[in-house]
């Protein structure tokens, strides 16, 4: 009779004491783990989404970009029918070239009534002169008439001379005071012709503006979400047609509980591992830590004081910028799902 070897008797024991010993390290290693990070798997990749809205209403002429296509900053995406606007502009210009033709007027005529005052003031000096002449005249003929030098009609003639003189004098003297009169309205005429030429300036400048706005550029580089746009159909001001998806920043938003966050803090490096790529380990560092939790700056954020309340932990957003990003650029889409690992060390 030949006896089974101990060996074998043994191996069960061996292999159940091979599992106890990778499962007892296994499970130190994750308590280990567990004990010195904190994670969470409810985190996203983030970047800037720019909508691209019109500035004037119309129709579209055009859309020069496909759903999902890379774009650079300043590339027409959508042409917006512009005729209208033109021929505004050319009725504008017309109006201007007007404008400046009465501003040209309105300088003439004051030009003439300065000319006219000038020739007035020395209408005044003569029949001033001829109203002194007339009344030293006057004067004389009255002495020699009391004297018998003269008759009394040529005193008569000299009395008649300095009264028609003083009458011319006194007309003349009416008639540059309206004249100067008429100079401060003319002097206005100009200065509100002049300011119609600016207003009028002013709005061409705007309509010019306004053209370029019939052709919508990219904003940023990046590439094009789902259009809402074909030509054809008519848009509104600040109707949304399509957003631009800024692939030259990403960074990630991880939603810690609140439970969480006490060891937390700014500067900490991070593991993060990518859904769609677990094999790239991926460093980051934490940026900053939202004041509020997600629950709060929702839209209907929840009010405790109505209803049955339910305490339920809440999740607080954490902001983690990717090191190396551009190594990882190319990979990286807006809302991928990954988990976070961050040392507490």
């Amino acid at each position: 009779m030949t006896d089974t070897p101990k060996p074998k008797k043994n191996l069960p024991k061996i292999i159940l004491g091979t599992i106890v010993l990778v499962g007892a390290f296994y499970g130190y290693t994750k308590y280990r783990h567990a004990t010195t990070h904190e994670e969470t798997d409810n985190a996203q990749i983030e970047t800037y989404f720019v909508p691209i809205l019109p500035r004037v209403a119309g129709f579209v002429k055009a859309v020069n970009v496909h759903d999902y296509e890379q774009v650079k900053q300043g590339t027409v995406l959508v042409e917006i029918d512009s005729e209208e606007a033109k021929l505004a502009l050319s009725e504008m210009e017309v109006d201007l070239e007007q404008a400046r033709i009465d501003v040209t007027s309105a300088k003439a005529n004051l030009l003439s009534l300065q000319k006219a005052i000038t020739a007035q003031q020395a209408q005044v000096k003569t029949a001033d002169y001829l109203k002194s002449k007339a009344e030293r005249d006057l004067n004389r003929n009255s002495e020699l008439e009391k004297a018998k030098a003269i008759t009394h009609q040529q005193y008569i003639d000299s009395k008649d001379q300095a009264e028609l003189a003083n009458i011319k004098y006194y007309g003349a003297i009416d008639e540059i005071t309206s004249t100067k009169s008429k100079l401060a309205i003319q002097e206005s005429a100009v200065k509100r012709a002049e300011n119609l030429v600016k207003n009028k300036e002013v709005k061409i400048a705007q309509q010019k503006l306004k053209l370029g706005y019939y052709q919508v550029l990219a904003p940023v580089s990046g590439k094009i979400g789902k259009k809402a746009i074909e030509p054809g159909q008519f848009i509104q001001v600040s109707q949304p047609l399509m957003t631009i998806v800024d692939n030259n920043t990403f960074w990630v938003v991880a939603n810690f509980k609140e439970t969480q966050v006490q060891h937390l803090r700014a500067g900490m490096e991070a593991d993060l591992t990518i859904d769609a790529f677990p094999k790239e380990k991926i460093k980051g560092k934490v940026v900053s830590i939202s004041e509020s939790t997600g629950a709060k700056t929702s839209l209907l954020p929840p009010d405790n004081a109505s209803g049955n309340f339910v305490k339920v932990t809440q999740r607080i957003p954490v902001k983690i910028e990717i090191t190396d990003l551009a190594k990882y650029k190319a990979m990286l889409r807006a809302g991928m799902s990954l988990e976070v690992s961050i040392p507490l060390n």
